[in-house]
Protein backbone atom coordinates (compact mmCIF):
# COMPACT_ATOMS: atom_id res chain seq x y z
CA UNK A 1 0.00 0.00 0.00
CA UNK A 2 1.07 3.50 -1.10
CA UNK A 3 0.03 7.05 -0.36
CA UNK A 4 -0.47 7.64 -4.23
CA UNK A 5 -2.46 4.21 -3.81
CA UNK A 6 -4.53 5.82 -0.76
CA UNK A 7 -5.00 9.23 -3.05
CA UNK A 8 -6.16 7.91 -6.03
CA UNK A 9 -8.59 5.70 -4.21
CA UNK A 10 -9.99 9.12 -2.23
CA UNK A 11 -10.39 10.46 -6.05
CA UNK A 12 -12.14 7.84 -7.33
CA UNK A 13 -14.89 7.24 -4.41
CA UNK A 14 -15.07 10.94 -3.98
CA UNK A 15 -16.12 11.15 -8.10
CA UNK A 16 -17.49 8.17 -8.93
CA UNK A 17 -15.55 8.07 -11.77
CA UNK A 18 -12.50 6.94 -12.77
CA UNK A 19 -11.77 9.23 -15.89
CA UNK A 20 -12.93 11.96 -13.77
CA UNK A 21 -10.09 11.09 -10.22
CA UNK A 22 -7.63 10.75 -12.93
CA UNK A 23 -8.28 14.48 -14.36
CA UNK A 24 -8.27 15.81 -10.53
CA UNK A 25 -5.24 13.81 -9.27
CA UNK A 26 -3.28 14.81 -12.86
CA UNK A 27 -2.40 11.02 -13.99
CA UNK A 28 -3.33 9.15 -16.89
CA UNK A 29 -6.47 7.13 -16.27
CA UNK A 30 -4.66 3.73 -17.17
CA UNK A 31 -2.63 4.73 -14.82
CA UNK A 32 -4.59 5.21 -12.21
CA UNK A 33 -6.81 2.22 -12.54
CA UNK A 34 -3.54 -0.03 -12.09
CA UNK A 35 -2.54 1.52 -9.29
CA UNK A 36 -6.03 1.14 -7.61
CA UNK A 37 -6.58 -2.34 -8.80
CA UNK A 38 -2.69 -2.82 -7.49
CA UNK A 39 -3.99 -1.74 -4.06
CA UNK A 40 -7.17 -4.02 -4.03
CA UNK A 41 -4.38 -6.98 -5.02
CA UNK A 42 -2.33 -5.82 -1.64
CA UNK A 43 -5.72 -5.87 0.35
CA UNK A 44 -7.41 -9.28 -0.93
CA UNK A 45 -10.61 -7.28 -1.08
CA UNK A 46 -12.67 -5.23 -4.11
CA UNK A 47 -12.93 -1.84 -3.31
CA UNK A 48 -15.34 -0.68 -6.10
CA UNK A 49 -18.31 -1.88 -8.00
CA UNK A 50 -17.74 -1.01 -11.01
CA UNK A 51 -20.18 0.07 -13.22
CA UNK A 52 -20.88 0.97 -16.99
CA UNK A 53 -20.97 4.90 -15.90
CA UNK A 54 -19.97 5.14 -12.37
CA UNK A 55 -18.56 3.29 -9.37
CA UNK A 56 -19.89 2.98 -5.84
CA UNK A 57 -17.65 1.66 -2.88
CA UNK A 58 -18.14 -1.81 -1.46
CA UNK A 59 -18.32 -2.93 2.16
CA UNK A 60 -14.28 -3.00 1.95
CA UNK A 61 -13.92 0.40 0.67
CA UNK A 62 -16.37 2.00 3.01
CA UNK A 63 -14.21 0.68 5.37
CA UNK A 64 -10.71 2.13 4.03
CA UNK A 65 -12.35 5.34 2.91
CA UNK A 66 -12.36 6.74 6.52
CA UNK A 67 -8.83 5.04 7.37
CA UNK A 68 -7.47 6.85 4.05
CA UNK A 69 -8.59 10.31 4.53
CA UNK A 70 -6.99 10.37 8.07
CA UNK A 71 -3.51 8.74 6.67
CA UNK A 72 -3.76 11.27 3.89
CA UNK A 73 -4.67 14.15 6.07
CA UNK A 74 -1.67 13.35 8.71
CA UNK A 75 1.25 12.69 6.06
CA UNK A 76 -0.19 16.52 4.21
CA UNK A 77 -0.08 17.91 8.28
CA UNK A 78 3.65 16.62 8.07
CA UNK A 79 4.86 18.27 5.11
CA UNK A 80 3.26 21.28 6.72
CA UNK A 81 4.87 20.78 9.72
CA UNK A 82 8.10 20.71 7.77
CA UNK A 83 7.23 24.21 5.91
CA UNK A 84 6.63 25.88 9.65
CA UNK A 85 9.94 25.42 10.39
CA UNK A 86 10.87 29.15 9.23
CA UNK A 87 9.18 30.86 12.20
CA UNK A 88 5.88 29.51 11.20
CA UNK A 89 6.23 32.11 7.97
CA UNK A 90 4.27 29.35 6.37
CA UNK A 91 1.52 27.08 7.06
CA UNK A 92 -2.22 26.70 7.53
CA UNK A 93 -4.65 26.36 10.51
CA UNK A 94 -7.93 24.51 9.94
CA UNK A 95 -10.50 25.86 12.73
CA UNK A 96 -13.49 24.61 13.23
CA UNK A 97 -16.11 26.51 15.41
CA UNK A 98 -19.93 26.98 16.07
CA UNK A 99 -21.82 29.35 14.22
CA UNK A 100 -22.23 31.28 17.84
CA UNK A 101 -18.63 31.10 18.14
CA UNK A 102 -17.69 32.95 14.99
CA UNK A 103 -19.90 35.40 15.15
CA UNK A 104 -18.44 36.10 18.52
CA UNK A 105 -14.57 35.84 19.69
CA UNK A 106 -13.30 34.05 16.73
CA UNK A 107 -13.14 36.62 14.51
CA UNK A 108 -11.43 39.00 16.87
CA UNK A 109 -8.78 36.02 18.03
CA UNK A 110 -8.22 35.59 14.03
CA UNK A 111 -7.11 39.36 13.82
CA UNK A 112 -4.97 39.06 16.78
CA UNK A 113 -3.03 35.71 15.32
CA UNK A 114 -3.53 36.97 11.52
CA UNK A 115 -1.44 40.60 12.52
CA UNK A 116 0.88 38.22 14.36
CA UNK A 117 1.69 35.49 11.27
CA UNK A 118 0.47 37.01 8.45
CA UNK A 119 1.71 34.10 6.32
CA UNK A 120 -0.06 31.52 7.85
CA UNK A 121 -3.43 30.38 5.21
CA UNK A 122 -6.74 30.14 7.68
CA UNK A 123 -8.95 28.29 6.77
CA UNK A 124 -12.53 28.11 8.55
CA UNK A 125 -15.06 26.04 8.81
CA UNK A 126 -18.58 26.21 11.06
CA UNK A 127 -20.44 23.64 12.18
CA UNK A 128 -22.26 22.01 14.53
CA UNK A 129 -19.98 20.54 17.80
CA UNK A 130 -20.45 17.07 16.97
CA UNK A 131 -19.68 17.36 13.51
CA UNK A 132 -16.53 19.63 14.22
CA UNK A 133 -15.67 16.65 16.71
CA UNK A 134 -15.92 14.01 13.54
CA UNK A 135 -14.18 16.47 11.65
CA UNK A 136 -11.09 16.75 13.93
CA UNK A 137 -10.99 12.66 14.26
CA UNK A 138 -10.88 12.48 10.45
CA UNK A 139 -7.84 14.44 10.18
CA UNK A 140 -9.89 17.52 8.51
CA UNK A 141 -9.53 20.50 11.14
CA UNK A 142 -6.13 21.10 13.63
CA UNK A 143 -8.10 22.62 16.17
CA UNK A 144 -11.84 22.79 16.98
CA UNK A 145 -13.99 25.17 19.55
CA UNK A 146 -17.08 23.42 20.53
CA UNK A 147 -19.36 23.42 22.96
CA UNK A 148 -19.55 20.59 25.87
CA UNK A 149 -22.31 20.86 28.29
CA UNK A 150 -21.29 17.65 30.30
CA UNK A 151 -19.13 18.24 33.72
CA UNK A 152 -16.79 15.95 32.44
CA UNK A 153 -14.61 16.11 29.94
CA UNK A 154 -14.28 12.59 27.44
CA UNK A 155 -10.66 11.84 26.48
CA UNK A 156 -12.01 10.22 23.01
CA UNK A 157 -14.44 11.36 20.60
CA UNK A 158 -17.19 9.22 19.41
CA UNK A 159 -14.54 7.12 16.93
CA UNK A 160 -12.48 6.40 19.24
CA UNK A 161 -9.18 9.15 18.16
CA UNK A 162 -7.97 10.07 21.81
CA UNK A 163 -8.85 14.10 22.16
CA UNK A 164 -7.60 16.56 24.64
CA UNK A 165 -10.32 19.40 25.64
CA UNK A 166 -9.42 22.89 27.28
CA UNK A 167 -12.11 24.24 28.77
CA UNK A 168 -11.92 28.45 27.48
CA UNK A 169 -15.24 30.28 28.44
CA UNK A 170 -17.90 29.46 30.59
CA UNK A 171 -21.72 31.05 29.03
CA UNK A 172 -24.68 31.61 30.24
CA UNK A 173 -27.99 30.51 28.10
CA UNK A 174 -30.34 33.47 28.31
CA UNK A 175 -34.10 33.93 26.41
CA UNK A 176 -34.52 36.68 24.35
CA UNK A 177 -37.33 38.65 22.95
CA UNK A 178 -37.75 41.86 21.03
CA UNK A 179 -37.77 45.30 23.10
CA UNK A 180 -40.59 47.49 23.38
CA UNK A 181 -41.92 49.50 20.34
CA UNK A 182 -41.09 45.84 18.28
CA UNK A 183 -43.31 43.65 20.31
CA UNK A 184 -45.09 43.52 23.80
CA UNK A 185 -42.98 40.21 25.23
CA UNK A 186 -40.50 42.11 27.17
CA UNK A 187 -43.73 42.91 28.84
CA UNK A 188 -44.33 39.57 29.99
CA UNK A 189 -41.08 38.02 30.52
CA UNK A 190 -39.23 39.39 33.00
CA UNK A 191 -35.49 39.29 34.33
CA UNK A 192 -36.00 35.76 35.37
CA UNK A 193 -38.26 33.13 33.94
CA UNK A 194 -38.38 29.19 33.63
CA UNK A 195 -38.18 26.96 30.66
CA UNK A 196 -42.23 26.62 31.14
CA UNK A 197 -42.99 29.89 31.47
CA UNK A 198 -40.85 31.04 28.23
CA UNK A 199 -42.42 27.98 26.24
CA UNK A 200 -45.98 29.13 26.33
CA UNK A 201 -44.67 31.96 23.77
CA UNK A 202 -44.31 31.26 20.44
CA UNK A 203 -40.34 30.06 19.65
CA UNK A 204 -37.90 31.02 17.82
CA UNK A 205 -35.85 27.83 16.90
CA UNK A 206 -32.52 26.96 15.41
CA UNK A 207 -32.15 24.79 12.60
CA UNK A 208 -31.82 20.54 13.33
CA UNK A 209 -28.26 19.77 13.94
CA UNK A 210 -27.40 22.63 16.49
CA UNK A 211 -27.09 21.06 20.04
CA UNK A 212 -28.62 24.50 21.57
CA UNK A 213 -31.67 23.24 19.83
CA UNK A 214 -31.75 19.84 21.16
CA UNK A 215 -30.99 21.14 24.83
CA UNK A 216 -34.49 23.47 24.33
CA UNK A 217 -36.52 20.64 23.08
CA UNK A 218 -34.85 18.30 26.18
CA UNK A 219 -35.56 21.05 28.60
CA UNK A 220 -39.08 21.50 27.57
CA UNK A 221 -39.78 17.92 27.53
CA UNK A 222 -38.71 17.51 30.89
CA UNK A 223 -40.58 20.25 32.35
CA UNK A 224 -43.81 18.54 30.71
CA UNK A 225 -44.36 21.48 28.29
CA UNK A 226 -44.53 21.16 24.36
CA UNK A 227 -43.21 24.35 22.64
CA UNK A 228 -45.41 26.69 20.35
CA UNK A 229 -42.68 27.02 17.25
CA UNK A 230 -42.84 30.20 15.51
CA UNK A 231 -39.94 29.94 13.38
CA UNK A 232 -37.70 27.28 12.87
CA UNK A 233 -34.57 26.42 10.57
CA UNK A 234 -32.47 29.50 11.21
CA UNK A 235 -28.61 29.89 11.44
CA UNK A 236 -27.94 31.83 14.52
CA UNK A 237 -27.74 35.33 13.02
CA UNK A 238 -30.87 34.45 10.95
CA UNK A 239 -32.35 33.38 14.30
CA UNK A 240 -31.65 36.94 16.44
CA UNK A 241 -33.13 38.80 13.22
CA UNK A 242 -36.28 37.21 13.63
CA UNK A 243 -36.72 37.80 17.35
CA UNK A 244 -35.65 41.58 17.37
CA UNK A 245 -38.73 42.31 14.07
CA UNK A 246 -41.26 39.87 16.87
CA UNK A 247 -41.30 36.77 15.95
CA UNK A 248 -41.01 34.97 18.79
CA UNK A 249 -38.97 34.37 21.83
CA UNK A 250 -35.41 32.33 21.48
CA UNK A 251 -32.96 30.66 23.65
CA UNK A 252 -29.49 31.89 22.65
CA UNK A 253 -25.81 31.65 24.09
CA UNK A 254 -24.59 35.34 25.95
CA UNK A 255 -21.84 35.64 23.86
CA UNK A 256 -23.68 36.69 20.96
CA UNK A 257 -25.69 39.43 22.14
CA UNK A 258 -23.04 42.00 21.94
CA UNK A 259 -24.44 44.56 19.90
CA UNK A 260 -27.84 43.42 19.46
CA UNK A 261 -29.72 46.86 21.33
CA UNK A 262 -32.72 45.69 19.63
CA UNK A 263 -33.21 42.65 22.40
CA UNK A 264 -34.42 42.01 25.81
CA UNK A 265 -32.63 39.15 27.57
CA UNK A 266 -34.19 36.84 30.14
CA UNK A 267 -31.78 35.14 32.31
CA UNK A 268 -33.24 31.47 32.81
CA UNK A 269 -34.47 29.90 36.22
CA UNK A 270 -33.14 26.43 36.47
CA UNK A 271 -29.87 24.51 36.62
CA UNK A 272 -27.31 22.01 34.01
CA UNK A 273 -28.48 22.96 30.59
CA UNK A 274 -28.69 27.24 31.78
CA UNK A 275 -25.07 26.89 31.35
CA UNK A 276 -22.53 25.34 29.07
CA UNK A 277 -18.58 25.52 28.57
CA UNK A 278 -16.88 26.49 25.33
CA UNK A 279 -13.46 23.58 24.77
CA UNK A 280 -10.61 23.49 22.37
CA UNK A 281 -10.41 20.40 21.14
CA UNK A 282 -7.45 18.45 19.73
CA UNK A 283 -6.54 15.23 18.77
CA UNK A 284 -3.55 13.57 21.56
CA UNK A 285 -2.33 10.78 18.78
CA UNK A 286 -0.82 13.64 16.26
CA UNK A 287 1.25 16.63 17.34
CA UNK A 288 -0.01 19.58 17.11
CA UNK A 289 1.32 22.01 14.30
CA UNK A 290 3.28 25.14 15.37
CA UNK A 291 0.68 27.17 13.43
CA UNK A 292 -2.18 25.33 16.01
CA UNK A 293 -0.12 25.76 18.97
CA UNK A 294 0.53 29.42 18.22
CA UNK A 295 -3.50 29.85 18.01
CA UNK A 296 -3.98 28.18 21.10
CA UNK A 297 -1.43 30.76 22.70
CA UNK A 298 -3.13 33.85 20.89
CA UNK A 299 -7.02 32.75 21.83
CA UNK A 300 -6.14 32.18 25.74
CA UNK A 301 -4.03 35.53 25.59
CA UNK A 302 -6.79 37.41 23.48
CA UNK A 303 -9.70 35.76 26.32
CA UNK A 304 -7.85 36.73 29.48
CA UNK A 305 -6.77 40.22 28.25
CA UNK A 306 -11.00 40.54 27.43
CA UNK A 307 -11.87 39.53 30.75
CA UNK A 308 -9.38 41.74 32.39
CA UNK A 309 -10.96 44.43 30.87
CA UNK A 310 -14.29 43.49 31.70
CA UNK A 311 -14.88 43.29 27.74
CA UNK A 312 -16.93 39.89 27.84
CA UNK A 313 -20.37 39.95 27.18
CA UNK A 314 -22.50 39.18 31.36
CA UNK A 315 -22.85 35.79 31.29
CA UNK A 316 -19.47 34.65 30.08
CA UNK A 317 -16.47 33.78 32.23
CA UNK A 318 -12.96 33.22 30.99
CA UNK A 319 -11.79 30.09 32.40
CA UNK A 320 -7.72 30.32 33.52
CA UNK A 321 -6.48 26.59 31.82
CA UNK A 322 -4.24 24.68 34.33
CA UNK A 323 -1.42 23.94 31.21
Amino acid sequence: MTLKQLIYFLAVADTGRFVQAAAETRVAQPTLSRQVQALEDDLGETLFTRGRDHVTLTSAGETLLPLARRIVADVETARLEIAELADLRRGRLRLGATPSLCVSVVADVLAVFHDSYPGISLQISEGGSRDLVGDLEDGQLDLALVIHQADGFPTTGPAGVPLALTPVLREELVAVSATAGRAPLDEVLGDHAGIAEIARHPLVLNRPGYELREAVLSACAAAGVTPRVAVEGGEMDAVLRMVERGLGVAIVPSLVLTGRTGLHTTRLDGSGWTHRTIVLAHRTDVAPTRAAEAFRETLLAVLARTSRTGGLPTGVRFIHPTS
